[in-house]
């Protein structure tokens, strides 16, 4: 599955709650989320609608990595929920 073009940073976020991240705070246009799924482990998200496909592809590297899966199958999940 591709990468949605056309997702905003709180939609984002709002995905992101199944996979137990929080919001922790917020500072200006950048949304703070915190996992304490296995380590603490904390990513920030710039509230842009739409989000840059690059940053957005970092994100979900990031997570991935956290998750310890590919980021595919990160994508995947996300979105078929």
């Amino acid at each position: 599955m591709r990468i949605p073009r056309d997702i905003g940073g709180e939609e984002f976020a709002k995905l992101l709650k199944s996979f137990g991240y929080e919001i922790t705070r917020q500072t200006g246009s950048h949304i703070r989320l915190t996992s304490i799924v296995g380590k603490e482990h904390h990513i920030t998200i710039p509230n842009h609608k739409p989000l840059k496909i690059g940053t957005l592809s970092n994100i979900l590297k990031d997570i991935a990595d956290h998750l310890r899966m590919s980021k595919s199958e990160l994508i995947n999940k996300i979105w078929e929920l």
